[in-house]
C-alpha cells in the first residue's frame, strides 16, 4: 500500500492517507506518535461516536485478546468497525510476531489495529508485509544523509513548524522565527509545540509570530543560561560553563533534560567540519568555514557565524570529529550508569571540561 510515510506528511493531510486494517506508528518521538494515533482515531471514527475504540498496553495484552477484539462485530456502530490501539507494543511484537505476520496476510477489513512501537526494523518479514498492505508511519526526527552518516534535517523541522503553527495554533510563524525557535529550544518537538502555544497567545488568533517575539518570549532565563553554558564550553571557558550548569541544576533542571539541546548544539560542529573537509577535497582554495557552518544549520547572521567560526577553531578538527561519539557516550550514561541526578551532573561536567580542554 505504501512505503514508510513520515509523520510530518501524515499529520499535514491525514485524509490523504486513509488508515489500512494494520497501521504502525514507530520511532522515538512520543509527541509525534501521540498525534499520529489521535489523527488515525479521528479518521477511523469520523462522526460515528458509537464505534468501539480500545487501547491496550503491549506489555500486558495477549494476542488472543487483540484477535477477539478485532473479530467482534459491533452492535452499535453503523459500519460494524472497531479500532484497537496497542501502546508500548515493542514487547508485544516480539512475543506475537508469528501471529501478527499471519494476521497481516489476511486482516479483518472491518477493523483497524494500530501498533505503537519505538523500533521497527524495515528488514523483517512483518515490516515488509505491513509496507505492502498497511500504513507504517515514521515518528522519528527527519534525517538527511551525508554519505554513510545522517543528521537531523533542521530545514524540514522549520518547514513543519510553520505548518504546525498555522494548523494547530492558528498563528502564522515566519521562517526566520521558526529557525530562531529551533535554535533556542533544540529539536525537541514536544517542547517546540509548548513554546508555539505560548507564542500564539502573544500573537493572537490569526496573528504573526516574528523572530523578535520568539527571542523575547521563549525559554526565559533558563534557556538563556543553557546557551551561555554551551557557548562557554565551546569557547574553552570551562569554569564559566560549570558555573552556568550549577545555576541550572540548582533551579531544578535535571541532567537528562539538558542533553537534547547539548546534542543539537554540538552536532552542528561535527557537521560543519565534515562540510569543510568535503569542500577541501573538491577545491581547497574555495573551502570556507562560514559556508560550512551555514550548511550545518548555524544562523546566517554575520555575528553568529563569526562566533561559531571562533568556537569551531577552538574545538579543532580532531575533537569536532569525536563529538558524535562523545555525545553518544553521554546519552548512554545519562540513561544508564549516570541516571541519578548527582551522577548525571558528573557526566555532563566531564563532557564540558573535556570539550573546553586544550587537549583532545
Amino acid at each position: 500500500m505504501t512505503e514508510r510515510l513520515h509523520a510530518f506528511e501524515f499529520l499535514a493531510k491525514p485524509e490523504d492517507h486513509p488508515p489500512a486494517p494494520f497501521c504502525v506508528a514507530f520511532g522515538a518521538e512520543a509527541f509525534l506518535k501521540q498525534f499520529v494515533v489521535k489523527s488515525l482515531r479521528d479518521v477511523v471514527l469520523g462522526d460515528d461516536q458509537e464505534m468501539p475504540f480500545s487501547t491496550y498496553s503491549g506489555r500486558e495484552v495477549a494476542w488472543r485478546d487483540i484477535r477477539d477484539e478485532l473479530a467482534t462485530v459491533s452492535l452499535f456502530s453503523q459500519e460494524g468497525k472497531r479500532l484497537v490501539v496497542v501502546d508500548d507494543a515493542d514487547e508485544f511484537v516480539s512475543r506475537c510476531r508469528t501471529e501478527l505476520e499471519d494476521y497481516v496476510g489476511s486482516p479483518s477489513q472491518r477493523s483497524v489495529v494500530v501498533l505503537v512501537v519505538d523500533t521497527w526494523p524495515g528488514n523483517t518479514r512483518l515490516a515488509k508485509s505491513v509496507a505492502k498492505v498497511g500504513l507504517p508511519i515514521d515518528c522519528r526526527l527527519p534525517q538527511r544523509q551525508f554519505g554513510r552518516t545522517s543528521q537531523v534535517d533542521e530545514n524540514r523541522i522549520v518547514k513543519w513548524l510553520t505548518q504546525w503553527s498555522q494548523s494547530r495554533h492558528q498563528a502564522k510563524l515566519v521562517a526566520e522565527a521558526a529557525s530562531t525557535l529551533l535554535e533556542l529550544v533544540g529539536p525537541e518537538l514536544g517542547l517546540l509545540d509548548q513554546e508555539l502555544a505560548k507564542l500564539a497567545i502573544h500573537a493572537g488568533i490569526g496573528g504573526t509570530i516574528t523572530a523578535d517575539l520568539v527571542q523575547s518570549c521563549v525559554g526565559g532565563w533558563r534557556a538563556k543560561t543553557t546557551w551561555e553554558m554551551l557557548d562557554a564550553a565551546a569557547d574553552g571557558n570551562s569554569s564559566e560553563a560549570l558555573r552556568q550548569l550549577d545555576r541550572l541544576l540548582q533551579a531544578g533542571e535535571v541532567p537528562q533534560s539538558l542533553f537534547g539541546q547539548m546534542a543539537w548544539f554540538f552536532r552542528r560542529f561535527t557537521s560543519a567540519t565534515r562540510n569543510f573537509e568535503r569542500a577541501e577535497r573538491t577545491d581547497r582554495k574555495s573551502a570556507s568555514l562560514k559556508s560550512a557552518l551555514r550548511e550545518a544549520g548555524f544562523r546566517n547572521h554575520e555575528k553568529a557565524l563569526q562566533q561559531a567560526e571562533r568556537q569551531l577553531k577552538h574545538i579543532g578538527r580532531e575533537r569536532a570529529g569525536r563529538l558524535t561519539r562523545w555525545l553518544l557516550e553521554l546519552d548512554l550514561a545519562l540513561k544508564g550508569t549516570h541516571s541519578a541526578d548527582q551522577r548525571g551532573r558528573l557526566a555532563i561536567e566531564q563532557f564540558l571540561v573535556r570539550l573546553s580542554s586544550a587537549t583532545p
